[in-house]
């Protein structure tokens, strides 16, 4: 896996982190939890493409 992907599962991983966080703390966000879908497809369309 090139370093942009392996940077993109990191930020994905740590996405789902932070976003978990605010969720326990200060209550569900759909925009967030949206957000890290998002962020999560593209994640995964940028792993697919490589290994193709």
């Amino acid at each position: 896996m090139p370093g942009s992907t392996k940077t993109m599962g990191v930020l994905t991983m740590g996405g789902l982190v932070v976003v978990t966080a605010y969720t326990v703390t200060l209550g569900s966000n759909g925009w967030l939890w949206f957000g890290w879908v998002v962020l999560g497809l593209i994640t995964l369309a940028m792993v697919a493409s490589h290994t193709t």
